[in-house]
């Protein structure tokens, strides 16, 4: 049995391979960014991770927390005219949980349903796909299964970091989103700070940004999902993070080493965080 398995999941991973002309595309929407976007390729290695997920023109993709859009950017040309990009941002009551949530922030973090939207119609151009968002634990019913992909990148840390009794179901809710909102058949994608297995579970509960590969696994599995595929095409082995370490000491946050040119070069020559990159499917 565990044969026929691996042997439809390659089969599965061979399907959803890219065109040339698909795969052409995202190279030119690569190459038309800024610099500054064009600075972080050689850590998130877009090219690679959008096509490792199946991401193709014409598709709807649900996008987990967006946030200044540096995925967003990338997404709406390639996926065009014909495809639909989602994006769906953490609960709001999850937000004050964070120092810098301020009575300020929160208002303008309140807006988000709508100014989001806004924003990214900005981004779209002529050509890009159409837009909406949802907060997650709020999904509408009619977007359940309509999306081709679920993409989450860099943002489940947060989720399980503050879940609890007295907090939210934070990672809980995002996976059943995750799962519901897409078509059967559909994959999510995770991109996540990847902890080494020698790390106390304690020190990887997402306070310091990283998560084990293995818990990962076993939750996203545990709401229903089958893995099929992992990469190392996001990997850094450069990053071997102390117990006092948190992601956020490295670029392009430097949260540790503004006022020291020293270290900031020293994790400058680290580069982005290690992480692991997980295609899961929902069941047909």
């Amino acid at each position: 049995m565990k044969q026929w398995s691996l042997l439809f999941a390659s089969v599965l991973v061979l399907a959803l391979q890219p065109t040339v002309a698909d795969s052409d595309k995202l190279a030119a929407v690569l190459a038309a960014q800024p610099d500054e976007v064009k600075a972080r390729y050689e850590y998130r290695h877009p090219q690679e991770t959008i096509e490792f997920f199946g991401i193709e023109p014409g598709m709807t993709v649900v996008e987990g927390l967006p946030g200044r859009g540096w995925y967003t950017k990338l997404l709406l040309p390639y996926l065009g005219g014909d495809g639909h990009l989602v994006g769906a941002n953490y609960p709001l009551d999850l937000w004050p949980n964070f120092p810098f949530a301020t009575d300020e922030f929160m208002a303008e973090m309140s807006q988000w349903l709508e100014t989001w939207p806004a924003d990214a119609e900005e981004w779209r151009g002529n050509d890009g796909a159409s837009v909406d968002a949802f907060w997650f634990g709020s999904m509408p019913e009619e977007m359940q299964g309509t999306a081709d992909v679920v993409f989450f990148v860099r943002m489940l840390h947060n989720v399980w970091r503050f879940q609890s009794e007295a907090k939210g179901d934070y990672l809980d809710m995002a996976l059943k989103d995750a799962y519901d909102v897409l078509k059967p058949g559909g994959v999510l994608g995770v991109v996540q700070h990847h902890a080494r297995d020698d790390k106390s579970d304690e020190w990887a509960n997402g306070s310091h940004g990283y998560m084990k590969k293995q818990f990962v696994i076993d939750r996203v599995i545990a709401a229903g999902f089958e893995l099929v595929a992992e990469s190392d095409i996001n990997a850094n082995d450069k990053d071997q993070p102390s117990d006092d370490d948190v992601v956020w000491r490295l670029p392009p946050t430097y949260a540790t080493s503004r006022d020291d040119p020293e270290l900031k070069a020293k994790l400058e020559a680290v580069g982005e965080s290690n992480r692991m990159t997980l295609k899961f499917r929902k069941p047909e």
